[in-house]
């Protein structure tokens, strides 16, 4: 009895030392943190993935070439791993708030062991500006702060350092290389569009031709006319849905649905949702409503809508995906979905904004000219790839990896052990490791 509590004594002696320890580290960090121009609000975070996580603020101009404009808070969570380690910047295209979650892990500061610098948008989440004011929500100015955060945490971490995000995040990755393009030593964009125009085009040849098989595209194509042909049944389901959630559109809730329908097909291969979900012919409008509402949740085309900022920058400069009606024109109240997103998804008093491919040419100058060290990740069937660069050949550094059947949730860990293989590989000899 003496020896095992001689034993717990030991144990807990342990714990706490290992404690005091990681208090000491933790306060170092901060105070260092703290000690950076422009830093405000330090805190520490909870993390079952990191051993020091924090999240602060760093003041940013609204607008670089006019400072008069003033400045605004930008939301910033990181994660310290060395000093000497190499540190991975998150550009995140959205807000920040699934990275302060205790479980949230980033893929390649775990493979690396790396540092984690994980920036939220502008005028997302806690980095929007008050008053908004759209003026100063552009892609180059989103890089400007990308770049303050850059040359302000290299005081800290001096080693290589990667730029990597998802989707809008991945977009954001590919123009800050070409913006700022000795910022970073590596850049991983994963499943990042470059759209050419608000409504590409190529999104529809991909879902109408070439994407899964002959029979899943005709499948996903019959559910949308089952869909329709239960319209008068369901629009009243949708009606008591919207009204209970609080939604409000821009167009009617006839128009919403759709809408809804004409979406379903890029959202189910855009997150690689099975087939085999899809109602039987004799399930009951119920059963039917719930589905749609599954896959094709209305708020995405809602005054509420949660992502206004997004529709904004995809008006100005971002470009987005039309939809093809042609098969089923005859059953929808809809009689265009021609500049749908501008009529249905944006304020009204911005319904007006004209696209500017500008962004598109320059960074598709840039990628033809020069040669980078970059890394795209694609998944096959996920319908951005057909606006992604995979289009681009012969290049020695930049490497593009797409995933056959990959979704939008395609990352190096879903990749077949060789091509896993292949990507560390590069990864490794890119950073020294």
């Amino acid at each position: 009895m003496q020896r095992m509590m001689m034993g717990q004594l030991a144990v807990l002696l342990l714990f706490t030392l290992q404690a005091i320890t990681a208090g000491a580290v933790n306060n170092e960090v901060w105070q260092k943190l703290k000690a950076l121009p422009g830093v405000t609000d330090v805190d520490t975070l909870s993390s079952t993935q990191y051993a020091d996580k924090f999240v602060m603020y760093i003041d940013q101009l609204l607008d670089p070439k006019r400072p008069e404009a003033g400045y605004f808070k930008q939301r910033v969570i990181v994660a310290h791993a060395g000093y000497d380690r190499p540190t991975v910047l998150v550009t995140e295209g959205y807000d920040a708030n699934y990275a302060v979650n205790p479980n949230y892990k980033e893929e390649l500061s775990k493979l690396l062991d790396a540092n984690l610098i994980f920036v939220e948008y502008r005028y997302f989440g806690k980095s929007m500006p008050e008053p908004c004011n759209w003026d100063y929500l552009t892609v180059v100015n989103s890089l400007a702060d990308l770049h303050r955060v850059n040359t302000t945490f290299r005081r800290l971490y001096t080693g290589k350092w990667l730029a990597t995000g998802i989707s809008k995040g991945g977009q954001t990755t590919m123009f800050y290389r070409s913006y700022y393009p000795d910022d970073v030593d590596v850049s991983v964009p994963y499943v990042a569009p470059l759209n050419k125009a608000l409504e590409d085009g190529r999104h529809e040849i991909f879902l109408r031709d070439k994407v899964g098989t002959a029979a899943g595209r005709e499948k996903i194509k019959e559910t949308q006319i089952a869909f329709l042909q239960r319209k008068q049944a369901l629009l009243p389901m949708l009606e008591s849905y919207c009204a209970e959630k609080g939604y409000t559109f821009r167009v009617p809730v006839a128009d919403v649905f759709d809408y809804c329908v004409l979406e379903y097909s890029f959202a189910m291969w855009q997150w690689g949702t099975s087939l085999a979900g899809i109602p039987s012919a004799d399930a009951s409008d119920k059963e039917w409503f719930d589905y749609l509402m599954e896959v094709c949740e209305p708020n995405y085309f809602s005054q509420q809508t949660p992502y206004p900022s997004f529709n904004v920058q995809a008006a100005k400069e971002l470009g987005y995906y039309g939809y093809d009606m042609e098969p089923f024109k005859e059953l929808m109240s809809i009689k265009t979905c021609k500049d749908y997103l501008r009529r249905v998804m944006l304020p009204e008093e911005l319904s007006a904004l004209t696209f500017d491919d500008t962004l598109y040419r320059h960074t598709v100058d840039f990628l033809k000219k020069n040669d980078p060290k970059m890394i795209y990740i694609y998944g096959g069937d996920d319908p951005w790839s057909a606006s992604g660069v995979t289009w681009l050949k012969g290049k020695k550094n930049i490497h593009v990896f797409v995933q056959p059947g990959g979704s939008h949730s395609t990352r190096i860990a879903t990749f077949d052990d060789a091509t896993q293989k292949e990507i560390k590989g590069l990864l490794h000899e890119w950073l020294g490791l």
